[in-house]
């Protein structure tokens, strides 16, 4: 993901308007909590960070002068996962940012403001009502929309017009695949596709 992407993201409207909520109320240090997918010496993940702070900065809110940023590191470990939610959730931040499905799930328990990033299906993880009305207090954004899958039938037939049985190989442990199978399956006839499904467990 490029760097101004990421930036748009996490820097967006969503976090603001989680630290302006109560900004006529009180002159307070806003507080945000980020518990990130990735270990902390990770070049990515700092290049995460440092793109949240600097669309926070474009915004207005500089870390240590009127909000305070606490990062936590998962390097996508359940336990840690666990135990930085649990953390950062005590430090009641007005908002909190996370990435990837088990970041939000470790999430879920917040009282305040959860926004998440990478999630592929928020609505099949349970974390959200439906795309257009989140409800509760987490919204984010998710990874794609279910309908590329079915681009890349498109895509696969545009570069191999004559293909007429095509195999899906999939992960059935995963809730996303659900979805992103049923889109393949949809547009399968107009394109005179045979689909066979090969379930593999990812190690």
């Amino acid at each position: 993901m490029r760097r101004r992407e990421f930036i748009t993201m996490l820097g967006g409207a969503s976090v603001v308007w989680s630290l302006a909520a109560g900004a006529q109320q009180s002159e307070r240090m806003r507080g945000i909590g980020v518990l990130m997918n990735l270990a902390a010496d990770d070049p990515e993940g700092q290049a995460r960070l440092a793109a949240l702070l600097e669309g926070l900065s474009e915004l207005g809110w500089a870390d240590g002068k009127n909000v305070r940023i606490d990062a936590r590191w998962a390097a996508a470990k359940a336990a840690l996962y666990r135990t930085y939610a649990e953390e950062l959730i005590a430090l009641a931040p007005d908002a909190i940012v996370t990435s990837t499905t088990p970041g939000a799930a470790a999430m879920q328990q917040a009282t305040r403001t959860v926004i998440f990033v990478i999630v592929l299906d928020p609505v099949a993880a349970g974390f959200v009502f439906n795309l257009a009305r989140p409800g509760g207090n987490i919204t984010g954004f998710a990874l794609y929309e279910y309908g590329i899958s079915a681009k890349w039938l498109e895509l696969l037939k545009q570069i191999a017009p004559n293909v007429s049985r095509v195999a899906v190989i999939r992960d059935p442990s995963l809730v996303s695949g659900v979805g992103q199978l049923a889109a393949i399956q949809a547009v399968a006839p107009s394109f005179g596709v045979e689909l066979s499904p090969c379930a593999t467990l990812a190690r």
